[in-house]
């Protein structure tokens, strides 16, 4: 079914479906199909899938990569590869050694990056259009051909091991939690982490990281996406550049979902640098091709997400917590949703658990309304939409095509989103969302500590003031 009838379809439901339609109104939907009926998806005879997305009206085009190559791909010995190698590939390849791609694509212009997750690698460039092909060449050169050399080696070890200091090491609470984090998947692709040990990555050798490149960087595990400007020789070019690219004999690494066994656990972690409490919570949920992640999509929305989701509702007045985060990891084979919390002075870290679990528990006892499930879709919808405001943004999300997606892209996971019921957040809620969870204290020294427990002894009043001067 192509993308104009389900559009189609998708409206005429809504016009013979008066009672629907008077319940939930979502805006923004048609802009989804109506820009995929304009991308042309194909795949060369080695596999490598492409996705050209012509956009007239922009003066830029991007070019995006991904590959299907992370943490996940690493065995032992290897932690921190695939983030190493990322950086080894704007470090010089066959016919464009050294600087040679940064100084060029900064002359003119062009913006470029890339980063490293558990499930996948993804590059992109946003240049000047009349530069494609000059975009072309650089990417394949390095992508194909990389020039890894004992000095560029080293000089990027030195850089990850700095990185791993700022973001990681230097930072209170970030180590310890990490690990103890990644333990409770141990022995599974995804127990280790993404900056690798430092062992490793001291350790790794341009032959090493060679090896690494040539079982894993290959034309059918990369997605390359163009959004912009395109010329009519577009297909030719990335032909001229691409197609030799020679295809392993070796399949590509497939991963299972992962089987875990949730289990309650709670632990401490003290932190001689912390500067005040603060409260991890995780659940064990789903891969993010799973049957159920959309709904799990939705649900942790509703109770942490955004500024209408029902923790941020009872904080309205008098809140428990200064701070609140959540970012759930939504992997390939598995999916953790998580809450970081910062406590008030005047509430202590089994108030605050005991708080979420209460929201929790409502949504299992009680199905959020119509209302409440449309406003959720609309806030995922609007979220989508913002990802299509520029061509990097978008060229980035077409590389990330999951195949059961390929036909449809853009749609596919939003028609998904649309067909969850309030039924399937309740069921959700009760299936993963259950007391066998993760809660990790994390904890400043004794005397921060033992400060903090005076405080929630005090007057509500009397330690909201010593509160505000502290902070």
């Amino acid at each position: 079914m192509n993308t104009h009838t389900r559009l189609g379809l998708a409206i005429l439901v809504m016009l013979l479906s008066p009672a629907l339609k008077a319940q939930c109104q979502i805006e923004g939907a048609a802009t989804l199909y109506q820009l995929e009926s304009r991308i042309e998806t194909y795949s060369l005879a080695n596999g490598l899938t492409v996705h050209l997305l012509p956009l007239e009206d922009k003066h830029t085009l991007t070019i995006a990569s991904q590959f299907t190559v992370g943490a996940r791909n690493e065995t032992k010995g290897q932690t921190g590869y695939a983030h190493l190698f990322e950086h080894m590939l704007f470090k010089g390849s066959e016919q464009a050694p050294g600087d040679t791609y940064a100084q060029q694509l900064s002359a003119l212009g062009a913006r470029f990056n890339a980063s490293t997750h558990f499930d996948y690698t993804n590059y992109y460039v946003t240049l000047p259009s009349q530069a494609l092909a000059l975009g072309l060449f650089l990417e394949a050169d390095r992508f194909i051909r990389p020039n890894l050399t004992e000095t560029t080696v080293k000089n990027q070890q030195e850089t990850v091991l700095q990185e791993m200091a700022q973001t990681i090491d230097n930072q209170p609470y970030v180590r310890s939690a990490m690990e103890f984090l990644l333990a409770q998947v141990k022995d599974t692709p995804y127990g280790h982490g993404i900056i690798g040990s430092r062992e490793d990555i001291t350790q790794a050798s341009p032959e090493r990281l060679i090896a690494f490149h040539s079982a894993h960087y290959r034309p059918d595990a990369m997605q390359l996406s163009l959004v912009g400007t395109l010329p009519s020789d577009v297909k030719s070019l990335i032909a001229q550049h691409f197609s030799a690219w020679p295809t392993p004999n070796q399949p590509i690494a497939k991963f299972d979902e992962l089987k875990i066994n949730p289990k309650p656990v709670h632990a401490e972690l003290i932190d001689e640098r912390g500067p005040w409490p603060g409260l991890l919570l995780a659940w064990h949920t789903v891969g993010k091709n799973h049957p159920d992640a959309a709904a799990i999509r939705l649900l942790e929305g509703y109770l942490f997400q955004n500024t209408r989701s029902a923790l941020a509702q009872i904080s309205l007045h008098d809140p428990a917590q200064m701070l609140s985060y959540s970012l759930p990891f939504e992997l390939e084979n598995h999916g953790i949703t998580n809450l970081v919390l910062v406590p008030r002075a005047k509430t202590s870290l089994n108030a605050l658990t005991d708080m979420v679990l209460a929201l929790v528990k409502q949504t299992q006892q009680t199905r959020i309304s119509d209302a409440t499930l449309c406003q959720l879709k609309q806030t995922w919808l609007n979220q989508r939409l913002g990802q299509l405001d520029n061509t990097q943004s978008l060229a980035t999300l077409l590389s990330a095509t999951d195949k059961q997606d390929q036909a449809h892209p853009l749609t596919a996971q939003w028609e998904r989103i649309n067909a969850v019921t309030t039924a399937d957040i309740q069921r959700v809620a009760l299936q993963y969302f259950t007391p066998n969870m993760v809660r990790v204290d994390l904890l400043p020294p004794w005397y921060i500590r033992f400060g903090k427990t005076l405080l929630e002894w005090l007057p509500t009043g009397v330690s909201d003031d010593l509160e505000d001067a502290v902070l």
